[in-house]
């Protein structure tokens, strides 16, 4: 079996990515700082590590799928034992698009280290002759390791009580699971995509509509709690709360033509259940 390199294994992505490259003949090697969970475990084979510095002794790779820093895979890239036909497969956000005009400082910075790091990691790939593949997922979901709902999900579960906050803007939730089968896609291509592709979810939705959604999921009862615009106006005078108050009135979502026609991997709508959150 061919070894593949995944880089970021515990991640939401990294649990449905490991028993598909089992699936399709490949063997899953997962980096990771820490020792895995009982249940990442039998998985793959796993190595404690992290870059830029080396992987501790890993086989000849023709895969390395990432979810990890950019920039650090960039950086690792010269010293990795990488076979002639490699291809790289990593993750980056579309936050280096939707964050990039944010009236936050901080957020437009996040935005332009995203896309120097993904120039960098293009870069590098080319310099060595390597194919590569950068997936820019709209919000992730789907193993209850995500940052963005799950934790609302949690905090409802205490309290039940369960925000709904006002918004103009659409989402495009994408499921950890069509996120990695893109990643594979992208792996098993004949030529390598050579590109940064953007990729949502299979629907739009408005900020009520992912709200609501979440919170029918939800295996207990909560009490709705609106937040109406006066109040999320007063909230944005926070500086920690304005940029994601501000964006409620954006559209986050992505134009999924080119995976579509490159990967050929149609992700789902936005059914969530209580297994997306970890419950």
């Amino acid at each position: 079996m061919t070894a593949a390199l995944v880089i970021g294994a515990r991640s939401q992505v990294g649990w449905f990515l490991l028993p598909l490259l089992a699936e399709a003949g490949l063997a899953p090697l997962a980096l990771s700082r820490s020792a895995p969970a009982a249940a990442d475990a039998p998985r793959a084979t796993w190595l404690r590590g992290a870059l830029p510095l080396s992987p501790p002794d890993p086989p000849p790779l023709r895969h390395v799928f990432s979810a990890g820093p950019l920039d650090a895979l960039a950086r690792w890239l010269p010293r990795a034992p990488l076979l002639p036909d490699a291809r790289v497969l990593a993750l980056s956000s579309m936050s280096a698009a939707s964050k990039a005009h944010s009236p936050v400082a901080a957020e437009r910075a996040l935005a332009a280290r995203l896309c120097a790091a993904e120039e960098a990691l293009a870069a590098a790939c080319a310099r060595h002759g390597i194919g590569w593949t950068i997936l820019r997922p709209t919000l992730i979901y789907g193993a209850g390791r995500d940052r963005s709902l799950t934790p609302l999900v949690r905090a409802a579960r205490r309290t039940r009580l369960f925000p709904l906050p006002a918004g103009r803007g659409l989402r495009q939730p994408v499921h950890a699971a069509d996120v990695a089968r893109a990643l594979l896609a992208a792996a098993l291509r004949a030529r390598p995509a050579n590109a940064v592709l953007p990729f949502g979810g299979g629907e739009r939705l408005s900020v009520a509509q992912m709200f609501a959604r979440v919170r029918a999921s939800l295996p207990f009862a909560t009490l709705g709690l609106p937040l109406p615009r006066p109040l999320l106006r007063v909230a944005a005078l926070h500086p920690a709360l304005r940029g994601p108050v501000l964006r409620l009135d954006a559209d986050l979502v992505a134009d999924n033509g080119a995976a579509l026609a490159l990967l050929d991997v149609t992700p789902r709508a936005f059914a969530p259940d209580a297994r997306c959150w970890g419950l």
